[in-house]
């Protein structure tokens, strides 16, 4: 006995919206065949709304160029792969951006690929992730990945990125990693070595060292990642005692008049770096400590700043009993609707950078008034450091005043804070600074404690 057919079932009123809202193909009009010229195509007329056609060449096989009813003109090959029954169709490119001449001989080329059996959309992807690779293994795309990767990580995040685009990229940027040899390496080195004039020349040759240290570190992460090709670091053998020179200890100090001017420009200069240059000098502080100082690590009400061991070099938290002068400073600070660093230049939202340019302008308005020699916002440190030692301070407390690491077993056994001793120092040292800044009158004798 035969099975009954069943019904047909009615259609879904859902699917049957979805089918009703779905947008609509183009409808193909019959192919035609013409010459295609450059007159030809631009001749031709929009399809009708909703349709498209497609003009095929006669002097070219399996070429022609698709219309559609907003006029765009497509240029197309269409052909079947050997043993396939489906053409295969491929799109060239849009004309007038492409040109009738260019489009022939793309054409060429694709109905080549495809009596050899090779799928022209297959070929132009593999030669897209070729190009893609090729883009990755430039020395500038292995730079991002490691400034990506490994150097956001660092607490000088900011300062070893910006000497990697400044001396690195923008010598090797578009060139293959793979590429660089050690003779190129020793041509960096010794273009930083030779800018700038005699009086630059310590701190050029700091910027090769660190450009060496940096290039070193980049192409040995990146062999070690394994997939840029790259075997063996062209750094190997490169001695920066010989071809550099040994680092100099910067032992830079200013004297009291030098002192007395600096303070005397961050008057002018104003905010935000006039009083972040005053706090390097009051707190002796490193530039990144102090300029990224968050309101949430200062306590006003007790006169301590607290900074937080993600921030310092040891990776231990550091206390900072700030004097009356440090705590004046920073109430007389702007405070930014929703803003968290002291100083910046973008309400709060940011910590100021562009030292280099804040530092022009300071020196500038040094020049106003007198002269100094050269220096740098990490000699006001060792500018404090140095006035403590003339100080009734413990050398002990000297260096935790500046957050030094305390020597062999004293960091582990001795867990005394010293910060009342460190309040002490600090204030002695900010009276010392204010009789520097704003001597008294000449007729005026101090009298001694």
């Amino acid at each position: 006995m035969l099975p009954l057919a069943l019904p047909p079932r009615p259609p879904d009123k859902q699917s049957g919206a979805l089918m009703r809202n779905a947008p609509a193909q183009p409808k193909k009009l019959p192919a035609k065949k013409k010459k295609l010229t450059d007159r030809t195509l631009q001749a031709l007329k929009p399809a009708p709304s909703g349709t498209r056609y497609t003009m095929w060449d006669t002097e070219t096989a399996a070429f022609g160029v698709r219309v559609t009813d907003k006029g765009r003109r497509t240029f197309i090959v269409m052909r079947r792969l050997p043993g396939e029954r489906d053409p295969v169709r491929c799109v060239l490119g849009g004309y007038p951006d492409m040109t009738l001449k260019e489009a022939r001989e793309r054409a060429d080329e694709v109905r080549a690929d495809l009596k050899k059996g090779i799928d022209p959309r297959e070929k132009a992807e593999k030669q897209q992730r070729e190009a893609a690779r090729r883009r990755r293994d430039t020395f500038a795309g292995v730079a991002e990945e490691f400034i990506k990767r490994h150097v956001s990580k660092l607490r000088t995040a900011h300062e070893v990125e910006a000497a990697i685009r400044r001396d690195l990229v923008s010598h090797w940027g578009a060139r293959p990693i793979t590429n660089i040899t050690r003779s190129d390496v020793i041509e960096l080195l010794e273009e930083i070595i030779d800018r700038g004039d005699g009086k630059r020349r310590g701190h050029v040759s700091y910027a090769a060292h660190h450009a060496l240290s940096y290039a070193r570190k980049l192409f040995n992460w990146a062999i070690a990642r394994d997939i840029y090709g790259l075997d063996a670091s062209p750094c190997d053998r490169v001695s920066a005692k010989e071809l550099i020179g040994a680092k100099e200890m910067r032992k830079r100090v200013l004297s009291d008049d030098e002192i007395r001017l600096v303070w005397r420009a961050t008057a002018e200069v104003g905010y935000p770096f006039g009083p972040f240059v005053r706090m390097l000098l009051v707190t002796g502080q490193r530039r990144r400590e102090v300029s990224e100082t968050s309101w949430g690590e200062i306590g006003l009400a007790d006169g301590l700043w607290t900074i937080p061991a993600s921030r310092m070099k040891g990776n231990a938290a550091h206390e900072v009993p700030l004097p009356p002068l440090a705590v004046a400073l920073l109430k007389g600070l702007p405070k930014f609707q929703g803003g968290a660093f002291l100083f910046s230049t973008t309400g709060g939202q940011v910590p100021i950078n562009g030292f280099s340019k804040a530092k022009m302008r300071i020196d500038k308005a040094i020049a106003e008034h007198g002269q100094i020699e050269p220096w740098t916002f990490h000699d006001l440190r060792r500018t404090m450091r140095t006035r403590l030692s003339a100080l009734p301070i413990m050398d002990e407390v000297k260096e935790l005043m500046i957050a030094h690491r305390r020597p062999g077993l004293h960091q582990v056994y001795d867990q005394h804070s010293f910060r009342e001793e460190k309040r002490c120092g600090f204030e002695l040292w900010a009276q010392r600074l204010l009789e520097i800044v704003e001597p008294p009158p000449t007729n005026v004798i101090p009298l001694r404690a």
